[in-house]
C-alpha cells in the first residue's frame, strides 16, 4: 500500500522553500514574530498539500474510503483528497496477472497419485468488488485455483489427464470463473503446465507403449511378406507361359551376380592396396608376377621356352593351351 510519492515530496519541499524564503526575507529584531508565524505557516501548508496530492500509475486505481464510507475510486494520473478524513486502503493492480497453483499428491478417479502445476491468468475488472467484497482478492483466487484444481482431478481418469490437457484447462477456467466473478475479477485462462506420475507407474506405461510399437511393427512386417508372396506368384504363373520372359530374367539375375562378384574383388584389392600402404604394394606387384610366371612357365608346358611376345601371338592365334 502506497502512501507518499515522489511529486508529492517535490510539493512539499517547494512550498516549504517558498515559506522560509518569505520568512527570512521578513525577518528583523522587531518583527521576529512574524517571521516564525510565516515559518509556520508554510510548513503547515507543506504538509497538507504533500497529503492531499496522489498520483496514480496508468495500470492503478486508488480506493477512497471518506470517514470509513466507500467514496470513489480515483486514478490513473493526478488527484486530491482530503487528508485525515480520506483514506487510501487499496492500491488496485489492473493489469492481466498470473498466478501458478497446483496440486500435490491428489488422487485421479481411478486413484492414481500425481502432481499437477498450473498458470492462471487473470485481471481485476471490478476495483470497488475487489477491495470491499473479499478481504484479500489475491490470497482468494489462489485458493479458489487449488480447490478447483483438485476437484477437477478427482473426477477426471489419468488417460484423460495425460491426452486432454486443453479439455481440463478450459473446465477450470469455468469453475474460477464463476467462483471469482462476484470479487470483480475475470479469469482470461488457464494452462495446465506439467502432469506428474509416479516412476512406477510411468516405466510401466512405457513398457506398453514399446510393447505396443513393437506389435505394430510385427504386424506391418508380415503384412510385407505376404504382399510380397503374392507377387513372386503372380511372378511366377508369369514365367510359366512365357518361357521368353523367363529365360531373360535368369540372364539378367548371372548379370547382376557377375557384377556383384566383380565388384567384390576390386573393392577387396583396393582395400589390400590401401592397408598395405606403397612398400606393401610393391611386393604384392611382385607377388602376382611370380604367380603368373610359375601358371605360364611350370604349369602349361606350351609356354615353357617361349617369351611373352611369344605366348601373346600364340594365345591371338586361337592356340589354346592343352588343359592340365
Amino acid at each position: 500500500m502506497r502512501t507518499t510519492s515522489s511529486f508529492a515530496s517535490l510539493i512539499f519541499i517547494v512550498i516549504l522553500g517558498i515559506g522560509g524564503g518569505l520568512a527570512y526575507a521578513t525577518y528583523s529584531v522587531t518583527a521576529r514574530t512574524e517571521s516564525i508565524c510565516i515559518g509556520v505557516i508554510a510548513f503547515v501548508i507543506a504538509v497538507i498539500a504533500s497529503l492531499a496530492i496522489r498520483v496514480a500509475d496508468q495500470w492503478d486505481k486508488a480506493v477512497i474510503l471518506r470517514l470509513g464510507k466507500f467514496h470513489a475510486l480515483k486514478g490513473p494520473g493526478l488527484f486530491f483528497i482530503f487528508p485525515v478524513i480520506d483514506a487510501i486502503p487499496y492500491w488496485i493492480d489492473t493489469r492481466v496477472i498470473t498466478s501458478g497453483f497446483k496440486a500435490e499428491k491428489t488422487l485421479t478417479k481411478d486413484t492414481v497419485p500425481v502432481d499437477v502445476d498450473a498458470v492462471l491468468f487473470w485481471k481485476v475488472v471490478d476495483s470497488k468488488k475487489a477491495a470491499l467484497d473479499v478481504a484479500d482478492y489475491q490470497a482468494a483466487i489462489s485458493w479458489a485455483s487449488q480447490t478447483a484444481l483438485r476437484d477437477v482431478i478427482g473426477k477426471t481418469m489419468l488417460c484423460d489427464m495425460l491426452e486432454g490437457r486443453d479439455k481440463i484447462s478450459a473446465l477450470l477456467q469455468k469453475i474460477i470463473d464463476e467462483r471469482t466473478e462476484p470479487w470483480g475479477i475475470n479469469v482470461i485462462s488457464v494452462e495446465v503446465k506439467d502432469v506428474l506420475i509416479p516412476q512406477a507407474l510411468e516405466n510401466a506405461m512405457s513398457m506398453q507403449a514399446q510393447a505396443e510399437r513393437e506389435r505394430q511393427a510385427r504386424v506391418i512386417l508380415g503384412d510385407s511378406e505376404r504382399q510380397v508372396a503374392e507377387k513372386f506368384g503372380e511372378a511366377a504363373k508369369t514365367y510359366q507361359h512365357n518361357p521368353v520372359a523367363f529365360h531373360l530374367r535368369a540372364m539378367n539375375a548371372v548379370t547382376v551376380t557377375n557384377w556383384a562378384l566383380n565388384l567384390v574383388v576390386a573393392v577387396t584389392f583396393l582395400t589390400l592396396v590401401g592397408v598395405l600402404g606403397h612398400a606393401g604394394t610393391f611386393w604384392l606387384y611382385g607377388v602376382i608376377a611370380i604367380g603368373a610366371w610359375v601358371f605360364f612357365y611350370l604349369l602349361v608346358p606350351e609356354t615353357k621356352g617361349k617369351t611373352l611376345e611369344q605366348i601373346g601371338a600364340h594365345w591371338r592365334a586361337g592356340e589354346q593351351p592343352r588343359e592340365l
